[in-house]
């Protein structure tokens, strides 16, 4: 009986408004009973209070392959081996399904695109054609990435996943020009369905839809390869046809018993890979499709990536976690710049290996590599925060330069080295990201001898002639100052007409009529009671920038209320919150509570706000709060903690302002968030004149 309770508390949970973080809770990835399998999926992909769509279909069947698809369908149902009776009812949804979907969505169907094989098992639940049409739309919307065609993005990012985890079978396929879309193009359209029986698909569905991770199709598609891999080895003699055949159909051997298992070497793998792979590649992958320049300058970056990519914020977390997840990613850090550039600063954790001998000394490059292995082996031995069995290489991030870096990683490819990626921006990323703590962060700094500080230096010195009396400013928006600065009369008219006087008629600037700055503004923080968040109209706005005293306004006005309960909360999925076309930018961060308690969070900057993502584990989240940019008056930060930043919201109140609320997080590289708030709050107040 207590074997079967987990059943009895689903049953419950689908009764209430449960979500897939419960469903994963009670299910902990067992096979599905099949009464409960169509809720579970209907909740599993967000469908289950979703309208009627197919009543809107005018059962008009037009569509300029409309024969072609019917024939389609006919076909694969067909091979099912149904009766007669189940055949045409099948094959009569199986069109209809289709047809609207290509008018509703202005697509056009084309054979072997796995729609009919992605929609096929789904008849299985034996649910209405609407509840049917819902869930399909979900899969592809969801799980299909975007670009499943010949030489798309999907397979450039496939390979790179291959490569990392085993270059040696990567460059024999490379070797015969194998690109991963000649075999595994149905694979990736149909989530397997195509080359699967009906008992695997639905029981690799069951777990597929619980773990709600988009790009679990990319690591079971890896498993496939790698279980393969002593095959596909023996096969180098073999000819290319003759090895993409046995590719394609190698998912074809899964069996029913195989599932839990191939499911979990799926996420053994994707844990040994770095959360890189699926945050720089969410967007293109899964995010909505464009044409614009900037799409095309991103897919040629896949598509031309020599290793896998990490960013900057998962390598300098990665060497401060204490790494409680035995199998997680952690880096050995490659640094391959000059030796002179090196001396200049860089990581403590870092391995030098100068790029430059690799031409120049060959003998000195071998025994440097010789070196680096030991070192590696031997901080891993130690348990070291610097030491891990990946290898993070790094270049300066100047394009003419990272050639010889390129190099570098190229000839560690050759020799099969597992685990290979280079660090996205190179040394440039690091220096930006620490930003005003460099100093502490930073081994041997020099900022006469950094080339990055030397770039820095003669942009703000191109800027320097222009520089009115403004004292220079110390804070952490020095660069949104400094680009302010580089059109000094143009932007300090743009500024006087934002930072104005609230008590002078028809608003009049900061400054008295001689020039002289006036006394600051004056803040006074209302309570929770005083609160109706509505501007007064037809007062002009107050924005501002600046340090904040270490023991003031602690807790003054900050938004009080602990994480929402009951029906008052809003959950969304983060992968699909993210892939929302009107976000400009996310950036990772903690939110400060009055209380001092720090919750992970997201601050998600659209173009007219500022949202508060809470994670809530499971790829869910909690919205907290919604802001409008227009309704920021300040920006401050801790002069002693430069990363600690808080929002203050109001308006004009008399000779000073009325703080309403106040937001608090902890975000690192502040200078570059609070520089693009800082801009978008000008284009707002300059748009609303």
């Amino acid at each position: 009986m207590e074997e079967n309770m987990w059943i009895i508390e689903l049953e419950s949970a689908l009764l209430d408004d449960c979500n897939v973080n419960d469903i994963y809770g009670i299910c902990q990835g067992k096979a599905l009973p099949e009464a409960l399998r169509p809720d579970v999926w209907q909740v599993c992909l967000d469908v289950r209070h979703k309208s009627d769509q197919m009543s809107l279909f005018n059962e008009i069947y037009d569509l300029p392959f409309q024969s072609q698809l019917r024939e389609d369908c006919q076909r694969h149902v067909d091979r099912m081996g149904n009766d007669e009776e189940d055949k045409v009812s099948v094959v009569s949804d199986l069109e209809s399904i289709i047809t609207f979907y290509c008018k509703n969505r202005n697509l056009q169907y084309e054979p072997d695109n796995g729609w009919i094989e992605l929609l096929l098992p789904l008849f299985a639940l034996k649910l209405n054609r609407s509840d049917t049409f819902n869930l399909f739309e979900s899969i592809r919307d969801t799980y299909i990435p975007k670009g499943c065609r010949p030489k798309g993005n999907v397979f450039h990012v496939f390979r790179l996943l291959l490569l990392y985890h085993d270059p040696e079978l990567c460059t024999l396929l490379d070797t015969k020009k194998i690109t991963p879309d000649l075999y595994s193009l149905t694979w990736f359209q149909s989530l397997f369905a195509s080359c699967s029986s009906l008992s695997v698909i639905i029981a690799m569905w069951d777990l597929y839809f619980q773990n709600a991770d988009p790009f679990m199709v990319f690591f079971l598609a890896l498993i496939i390869l790698i279980n393969g891999r002593e095959q596909i080895l023996q096969m180098r003699s073999s000819s290319k046809e003759e090895i993409i055949k046995f590719l394609g159909l190698m998912p074809c051997a899964l069996e029913f018993d195989d599932v839990p298992d191939f499911c979990s070497l799926a996420q053994y793998y994707a844990l040994k890979t770095p959360t890189s792979f699926k945050t720089d590649y969410l967007k293109a992958l899964y995010g909505k499709q464009n044409d614009t320049p900037r799409s095309q300058e991103e897919a040629n970056k896949v598509s031309q990536a020599l290793c896998l990519p990490v960013s900057v914020y998962e390598l300098v977390e990665n060497s401060a976690t204490e790494f409680p997840v035995p199998d997680a990613v952690r880096f050995f850090l490659v640094d391959c710049r000059p030796a002179e550039q090196y001396n200049a600063g860089h990581l403590s954790t870092a391995f030098h290996l100068d790029c430059n001998l690799m031409l120049q000394e060959p003998v000195a490059f071998a025994t440097a590599v010789q070196g680096l292995l030991t070192a590696q082996r031997q901080a891993i031995e130690a348990n070291s925060n610097a030491g891990g069995e990946h290898l993070c290489f790094m270049g300066s991030g100047r394009v003419e330069e990272d050639q010889y870096t390129h190099m570098v990683v190229a000839s560690f490819l050759q020799k099969n080295t597992h685990y290979v990626s280079l660090l996205t921006g190179g040394y440039a990323s690091i220096h930006d990201y620490f930003g005003d703590h460099m100093a502490d962060c930073l081994e041997d700094h020099n900022g006469r001898k950094c080339l990055v500080c030397q770039q820095h230096n003669v942009q703000q010195t191109k800027s320097a002639p222009l520089k009115t009396s403004t004292p220079s400013s110390t804070d952490l928006f020095s660069k949104f100052s400094a680009a302010m600065k580089s059109k000094s009369a143009e932007v300090k008219g743009k500024l006087l007409d934002i930072i104005v006087n609230p008590s002078a008629n028809g608003g009049a600037t900061a400054s008295g009529s001689n020039g002289v700055p006036s006394a600051p503004v004056q803040e006074r923080h209302v309570s929770a009671k005083e609160r109706n968040g509505k501007r007064y109209r037809n007062v002009a706005p107050v924005f501002s920038i600046d340090d904040e005293n270490e023991d003031a306004l602690d807790g003054a006005g900050e938004r009080d209320d602990p994480p929402l309960t009951g029906d008052g909360k809003e959950i969304v999925n983060l992968n699909q919150y993210f892939k929302t076309a009107d976000i400009i930018n996310a950036f990772k961060c903690q939110e400060v509570h009055m209380s001092g308690y720090m919750y992970d969070s997201h601050l998600i900057i659209t173009p007219g706000q500022l949202v508060v993502l809470r994670e809530l584990g499971r790829g869910q989240a909690q919205i907290m709060v919604r802001r409008p940019l227009a309704s920021i008056v300040k920006i401050t930060a801790k002069k002693r903690h430069r990363d600690l930043i808080t929002f203050k919201y109001g308006f004009p109140d008399g000779d000073g302002l009325l703080i309403t609320d106040m937001d608090r997080f902890l975000i690192p590289n502040a200078a570059e968030v609070t520089a693009l708030i800082s801009r978008l709050i000008v284009q707002v107040l300059d748009d609303a004149k």
